[in-house]
């Protein structure tokens, strides 16, 4: 296994840090028609939501979606079961339940062993199988950089859809998942991460979101989406622009990975991190004298991330307890939303 080469070495990027900048794939979308014209279209590409929603009767809404990338770890099985959780996260994030997923993969079969492109199909397999779901499927060609993921469907009722603009003024906001995957992945591509970081890393990617399809339930819970490649601020942003409205984030309260700061204040900080602020730092208000490091946290693309979540203010303990519980110690409540113009501010 020594003499076959490191994943991450064969693609110019990992995870969700390859996903476009947010104002790239907003001018590529600029002129696309509006989908509305099918009324059972319930979710399109509108408000930026995590899937796409078609309600097929009163009782049932099929959910889509499809997510892939390149490897952010060397370790074939824990790329495929990144890649699998990250994908399943959008169904949880819309409120429901995934029922089945298929296969995307892009292999440079001339570079890698057959071995280590099984590994990255089982480790797919294995979190499909937590999540109660077959792989039914899929797709593959030879790709000059290593690429794997799902094309996922789920289902929920038509009252259990949560979407970005269903934020309310007042809202808590809570986080599930620590930020820093990105920091991490930086440090692991230049080799500076030791086994313990790359574990706690991987334990906290490879964690289901399925806890977003149980708060969906709850009629206090007004908006869910999953924190991915845009970071804590790009992924608060469209639900602010979605709901018309401001969120204030607390920044010491934002739960971080271990070494996240460490890191990031060392320098491992994504390209993706500064094409993000690039996007959409306009649309931030940060405090004077944030430290560059310190925003590196707020635009890191998280990969397989936590769900942020706008729940009733009364509600915002109960829901917090409900989280930990289910298996997200680091869960927390990180601000709040309000009237006025759609934006981010950071306290």
């Amino acid at each position: 296994m020594n003499d076959l080469p490191r994943l991450t070495s064969l693609a110019h990027g990992g995870g969700c840090g390859c996903k476009l900048a947010p104002s790239v794939l907003r001018e590529l979308l600029a002129d696309q028609p509006m989908a509305q014209a099918f009324p059972q279209l319930l979710v399109g590409t509108e408000t930026s939501d995590d899937a796409a929603v078609w309600q097929v009767d009163d009782d049932t809404c099929v959910i889509a979606t499809t997510d892939f990338f390149m490897p952010m770890v060397d370790d074939p099985r824990a790329f495929g079961r990144i890649a699998a959780t990250n994908a399943i996260s959008d169904i949880y994030a819309m409120g429901g339940r995934p029922i089945m997923a298929l296969a995307i993969l892009g292999m440079p079969i001339d570079k890698l062993a057959p071995s280590q492109i099984r590994e990255i199909l089982e480790g797919g397999r294995e979190i499909c199988h937590q999540a109660g779901i077959p792989v039914a499927g899929g797709h593959s060609i030879d790709a000059p950089e290593p690429i794997y993921g799902l094309a996922v469907v789920g289902l929920c009722h038509p009252s259990e859809l949560r979407r970005n603009a269903d934020a309310r003024p007042g809202d808590a906001l809570i986080l599930t998942k620590g930020l820093g995957v990105g920091i991490y992945s930086a440090a692991i591509k230049k080799g500076a991460l030791d086994e313990a970081g790359v574990a706690e890393m991987v334990a906290s990617a490879t964690t289901l979101n399925r806890i977003g399809a149980d708060l969906a339930k709850r009629g206090d819970v007004h908006a869910i989406t999953d924190v991915t490649g845009f970071g804590i601020l790009g992924h608060g942003l469209e639900i602010a622009r979605g709901a018309g409205l401001r969120l204030r984030l607390r920044l010491a309260e934002l739960p971080l990975l271990s070494r996240a700061a460490e890191l990031a204040e060392a320098g491992f900080v994504t390209g993706a991190s500064t094409r993000n602020w690039a996007a959409y730092g306009a649309e931030v208000e940060l405090p004077e004298g944030l430290a560059p490091w310190q925003r590196a946290l707020l635009t890191d693309p998280q990969t397989s991330g936590g769900l942020l979540v706008a729940c009733a203010p009364g509600a915002a303990g109960e829901v917090l307890d409900f989280i930990r519980g289910a298996g997200f110690p680091l869960a927390a409540v990180v601000g709040h939303a309000e009237q006025g113009g759609a934006g981010i501010s950071v306290e």
